[in-house]
C-alpha cells in the first residue's frame, strides 16, 4: 500500500527555544522537520535535502533572512519552494520588501502555531498546484504522469503509453531564442492534442515527461491510430 510522502519544512530562527517548539509541533502535524539558528546554515541544508516550504526569520547573527532568501530564489534546487517570513509585529517595511522579492506570506511574532500551520500548509498547497502544469505548453507535469500510472496498476486496466521527444529544441532555442523555442513546442503540442481528442478517449492523459518530451497514456486500441496521425501531421509540418 502507497503512503502519501511526508512534506518537508525548513525552520531558520535563531531563537533555541522558539525552534525547538516549532520543530516539535510540526513534527506532531506529520511534517519532517529541519531547523537552523544561523543563515549559512540554512544555505546549507537547503542544498542538501529536498524542501516543500521555508519558514524564514528576518533578523538572523549571520546573515539576515534577506540575503538567505535571495539565495533560495536564485538556486535552481529552491528558486520554486514557498517561503514564509516571520517578522515582528510592526515591521512593516520588512513585510512589503519580503513579498517584492518573493515571499509567499509572512507572521508576525508573536504567532499562533494553528495559524502559521494553517499559512505552511496553504503555501504548500498553492505551490503543489502550480508545479502540476507547465508554464509553456499548460500540460500537466510528471507528477500527475506518475499518478495516473499508478491509478491504472492499481486498477489492473488495459493501457500503453506513446513517447514524442522534440528532438533538437535545445538547439533551436540557442540559436533563436526561448520565444522561437516555445512557440515551438506549444504549436507540437497543439497539434497533440487536437489528434488525441480526435482519436483518443476522453480519460486520455496527454503530459510531460521531461521539457522536451511528451506522452499520450491511452487504451492500446488508440496507440497506433494516434502515434500514425501525428507522424504523418508532423512530417507535413
Amino acid at each position: 500500500m502507497n503512503t502519501k510522502p511526508q512534506h518537508c519544512i525548513l525552520i531558520v530562527e535563531d531563537d533555541a527555544d522558539v525552534s525547538a517548539m516549532l520543530s516539535l509541533y510540526f513534527k506532531m502535524q506529520g511534517y519532517e522537520v529541519f531547523s537552523a539558528e544561523q543563515g549559512s546554515e540554512a544555505l546549507a541544508i537547503s542544498a542538501e535535502q529536498r524542501l516543500d516550504l521555508v519558514v524564514l526569520d528576518i533578523r538572523l547573527p549571520d546573515i539576515d533572512g534577506y540575503e538567505v532568501c535571495r539565495q533560495l530564489l536564485t538556486q535552481r534546487q529552491t528558486q520554486k519552494v514557498p517561503i514564509i517570513f516571520m517578522t515582528e509585529k510592526n515591521a512593516q517595511a520588512d513585510r512589503l520588501h519580503g513579498l517584492e522579492m518573493g515571499v509567499v506570506d509572512y507572521v508576525t511574532k508573536p504567532f499562533d502555531n494553528q495559524e502559521l500551520h494553517l499559512r505552511v500548509r496553504n503555501a504548500i498547497q498553492r505551490a503543489e498546484q502550480a508545479a502540476t502544469l507547465n508554464a509553456v505548453t499548460e500540460l500537466p507535469e510528471t507528477p500527475v504522469l506518475e499518478k495516473r500510472i499508478y491509478d491504472l496498476l492499481d486498477h489492473e486496466r488495459d493501457w500503453t503509453a506513446v513517447l514524442f521527444a522534440l528532438g533538437g529544441l535545445s538547439t533551436l532555442r540557442e540559436r533563436y531564442g526561448f520565444v522561437a523555442a516555445d512557440d515551438m513546442l506549444r504549436a507540437v503540442t497543439l497539434m497533440i492534442r487536437n489528434t488525441v481528442r480526435e482519436l483518443g478517449d476522453d480519460a486520455d492523459l496527454l503530459s510531460h515527461l521531461s521539457d522536451n518530451e511528451l506522452v499520450v497514456v491511452t487504451h492500446p486500441r488508440n496507440a497506433a491510430a494516434i502515434r500514425s496521425r501525428l507522424e504523418t501531421r508532423l512530417r507535413h509540418s
